[in-house]
C-alpha cells in the first residue's frame, strides 16, 4: 500500500498493492493496521455504496458539521470519477482550496478525505459505482453542502457541461454563506 501526501494537509492518495496473474487479481482495499503504521489512525464505522448512471452527475460538496463529521475513504469500483477535496478549516493556510483526482475501477486509487474537508464528486463514465467508508454514522441534522461551483473555490471539473445535480446540490450555498464550524489546528 503506497500512501501519497497531497497539496492539502491530511488528504491523500492510496494506492493498494495490486497481485494479479492469469485469474486475475487481489488487492486489500483497506487495512487498518497499515494505515495506523502510516499514522493514520481511523475506526471506520460505515460503508457507503452509490450508482449513477450518466456520465456528468456531480454529487457535492458534501461534509457533516461537528460533532458529527466524517473522515471518508473514497474509492470507485466501476467506471471513473473525478474526485475533489476542499479545505472548509477556518484559519487554515489552505482554506478554500481544493484537490482533485481521478479514481477509477482500473487505477484502482483511493482518496482520504479527512474530517475539515467538504468532498464531491463527478462521473466521467457512464455507469459509476462509488463506494467509501466512513469513521462516524450519517447525521442528517448535521449533513451541508457548498455549491459546485462556488467561484472563490474555482474547482476545474473535467467535463464543459451542465451537470446532472440533485436539488439539494442545486440550492447549496456558497462557501461564503455555508455554515462551518471547523478550525484549523497548527501540527
Amino acid at each position: 500500500m503506497k500512501i501519497i501526501d497531497t497539496n492539502l494537509e491530511g488528504v491523500k492518495v492510496i494506492e493498494p498493492a495490486v497481485f494479479g496473474d492469469n485469474r486475475g487479481w487481489f488487492m486489500e482495499t483497506h487495512s487498518y493496521s497499515k494505515l495506523k503504521e502510516a499514522g493514520i489512525d481511523l475506526n471506520f464505522v460505515q460503508d457507503n455504496q452509490s450508482f449513477s448512471a450518466a456520465k456528468g452527475t456531480l454529487r457535492g460538496l458534501h461534509y457533516q458539521l461537528n460533532p458529527k463529521a466524517q473522515t471518508k475513504l473514497v474509492r470507485c469500483t466501476k467506471g471513473s470519477i473525478f474526485d475533489v477535496a476542499v479545505d472548509i478549516r477556518k484559519g487554515s493556510p489552505t482554506f478554500g482550496k481544493w484537490y482533485g483526482i481521478e479514481l477509477s475501477a482500473e487505477n484502482k486509487k483511493q482518496l482520504l478525505v479527512p474530517r475539515g474537508f467538504a468532498h464531491g464528486f463527478m462521473t466521467v463514465t457512464e455507469d459509476v459505482e462509488v463506494q467509501y467508508k466512513v469513521d462516524n454514522d450519517y447525521a442528517p441534522d448535521c449533513d451541508r453542502g457548498i455549491i459546485w461551483n462556488d467561484s472563490t473555490i474555482g474547482v476545474q471539473w473535467p467535463m464543459d457541461i451542465e451537470p446532472i445535480l440533485s436539488e439539494k446540490d442545486q440550492n447549496a450555498p456558497s462557501l461564503e454563506e455555508a455554515e462551518i464550524n471547523f478550525f484549523y489546528e497548527e501540527k
